[in-house]
C-alpha cells in the first residue's frame, strides 16, 4: 500500500543506484604491452559520455509516462476509497469483529491493504515485470514475481499491523501536536528498520552469502582498511535470478552494517571499475550517509505530516459526510491521510531529490579520492547508461522530481575533471584515509 510504501522507500534514498555496467572491449591476447607513459596518458583520457540509443531513448520516455501515471494513481486509488465509502464499511465491519480498538485498526489494515494491492496489481505486473522484460532487463520468472510480491505485501502487512496503532493513538491523544510527536517518532522507527532489515527482510527476497572471489574480497576489505573502516563485511546477492541489471549498495546499521553486491555487477565491471564503485559505497558508510539520511527523512516526514494535517481539517468539513468519518482519529481516515500526504510528496520532491544527489556526488568523490583511479570511474558511469538503458543527460523536470542521484553524463564529467592529487591540491576527504595509499597491484 501507499503509505508502507512510502515508508519503505525513504529507507533506500541513501542507498547506491549504480546499476548496469557492462564489460568493456579488452586487448587481445598476446599483444605488446603499453609503455608506463602511454598506460598513464590512457588513464588519463577523458571518456566521452555516450549518445543514447533508440532504445533508451523509448525506456526513458515512457518512465516518464510511468511517473505521471503512479503519481496520478496514487490519489486516485486513495479519493476511490473516501468517496464511494469503502474505508468507512471496512471500518464498521473491523469494529464489529475486532471489537477492542487495537484489533480494529489491526483488522481495518489488512483488508484495506489487500484491496489497495488488487487494485494496484494490473499496473504493478506491467511496471515490474512486462516492461522490464520487454527492454531486455529482467531474468525474473513468473513464478519469482508472484513470490516476491507476495512476500513484499506480508512484510508490508506485518509491520503496519505492528506500528499503525501509534500515529492513531497520538491522533486520539493530542489532535493539534500528533504531526510533530509521530514525526519525532519516525527516526527511531526508521532506525530499527534498517537495523532489522539487513537480516529478517533482505534475505527473503535473495540469497546472501559471502563473497566467491576471495582475492576480490581481500582487496575491498584493503581498501576498507585504508578508509578507516573496521571489521567490514562484504556479501555477494544472488540476484541475476531477478535482473540483468547491476547495483551494489551500504545497508544496515551499528551490528548490521556491511557491503552488498550483485552477482551481476561482480561479472560484468573489471577490478579498478569495481573498487570504484566500492569506494563509492565506502564514502556513504565514512561520510554517515546513513544516519545522516534517516535524520534528514525523519524531517521531510514530519513535513508531510503537517502539511496533511493543516490541510485535513477543511477537507472533513466539507466531506465528511461523504467520508463516513468526522475525526482524523477514526482509523477510516487512512486513504485521507495517505491522499494528503502523496500530494504534499510531490510538492517537496525536488528539496528531497536535491539532497539524496547531494550526497550521491560526494560519495562520487570519495570514490575518487580512495582510487584515484578516474579512467575506471567514467567507464564504470558508461556501463550504468548503457546496460540500465539511462539517459546521460535528463530535462530538469526529470532531474527535479525523478532523480535520486546526479544524471550519468554529470557524473561521467566529473570524473574526467576531478584530480586534484595531480595538482597537488588536499583532498577533501584525505583526513579519513588511514596509512599509506594501497598499492597499484590492488587495481589489477
Amino acid at each position: 500500500m501507499k503509505s508502507t510504501l512510502l515508508v519503505l522507500s525513504l529507507l533506500i534514498v541513501g542507498f547506491l543506484g549504480h546499476t548496469a555496467l557492462a564489460a568493456s572491449a579488452q586487448d587481445a591476447g598476446g599483444a605488446p604491452q603499453p609503455s608506463a607513459a602511454a598506460a598513464a596518458a590512457q588513464d588519463n583520457a577523458p571518456v566521452p559520455v555516450p549518445e543514447m540509443t533508440e532504445q533508451a531513448r523509448r525506456y526513458y520516455e515512457s518512465g516518464n509516462v510511468l511517473w505521471v501515471v503512479n503519481t496520478l494513481w496514487g490519489l486516485a486509488v486513495p479519493l476511490l476509497f473516501l468517496f464511494t465509502g469503502l474505508s468507512a464499511g471496512i471500518r464498521t465491519w473491523a469494529t464489529k469483529l475486532g471489537r477492542k480498538w487495537f484489533f480494529v485498526i489491526a483488522i481495518y489494515f489488512i483488508v484495506f491493504t489487500l484491496i489497495n494491492s488488487l487494485l494496484n496489481l494490473p499496473l504493478a505486473y506491467y511496471q515490474e515485470f512486462v516492461r522490464e522484460h520487454a527492454y531486455g532487463l529482467s531474468n525474473q520468472s513468473l513464478d519469482k514475481w508472484i513470490d516476491d510480491t507476495v512476500k513484499g505485501l506480508a512484510v508490508g502487512i506485518v509491520i503496519g499491523v505492528l506500528f499503525l496503532w501509534v500515529p492513531y493513538l497520538l491522533l486520539s491523544k493530542s489532535p493539534r501536536r500528533r504531526w510533530l510527536y509521530t514525526g519525532v517518532l519516525t527516526a527511531p522507527f526508521l532506525f530499527l528498520v534498517m537495523l532489522v532489515s539487513p537480516i529478517w527482510i533482505d534475505p527473503l527476497f535473495n540469497k546472501f552469502g559471502p563473497m566467491k572471489d576471495k582475492a576480490l574480497e581481500t582487496s575491498i576489505l584493503t581498501l576498507a582498511d585504508y578508509a578507516g573502516i573496521e571489521g567490514g563485511r562484504v556479501y555477494e546477492v544472488d540476484k541475476s535470478v531477478d535482473t540483468k541489471t547491476v547495483n551494489a549498495y551500504v545497508t544496515g546499521f551499528m551490528d548490521t552494517k556491511r557491503i552488498v553486491l550483485w552477482d551481476t555487477i561482480i561479472a560484468r565491471l573489471d577490478r579498478p571499475e569495481l573498487l570504484f564503485v566500492m569506494g563509492h559505497e565506502m564514502g556513504h558508510y565514512v561520510l554517515g550517509h546513513v544516519i545522516k539520511g534517516i535524520l534528514f527523512f525523519s524531517a521531510v516526514i514530519m513535513l508531510l505530516l503537517y502539511l496533511a494535517h493543516r490541510s485535513a481539517r477543511a477537507i472533513l468539513a466539507a466531506f465528511s459526510g461523504r467520508f463516513g468519518f468526522f475525526r482524523l482519529s477514526d482509523v477510516a481516515s487512512l486513504p485521507l491521510l495517505i491522499l494528503l500526504v502523496n500530494l504534499a510528496t510531490v510538492l517537496v520532491m525536488p528539496g528531497v531529490l536535491a539532497y539524496t544527489r547531494y550526497q550521491e556526488h560526494e560519495s562520487d568523490r570519495f570514490g575518487l579520492e580512495i582510487t584515484r583511479r578516474n579512467r575506471p570511474a567514467a567507464l564504470a558511469f558508461v556501463k550504468l547508461q548503457q546496460e540500465n538503458l539511462a539517459n546521460p543527460r535528463p530535462g530538469m523536470l526529470y532531474k527535479l522530481w525523478r532523480s535520486t542521484h546526479p544524471p550519468v553524463g554529470e557524473r561521467l564529467d566529473f570524473c574526467n575533471s576531478y584530480r586534484p592529487w595531480e595538482k597537488g591540491e588536499p583532498l577533501v576527504y584525505g583526513s579519513y584515509f588511514r596509512g599509506p595509499q594501497p598499492p597499484d597491484s590492488l587495481y589489477r
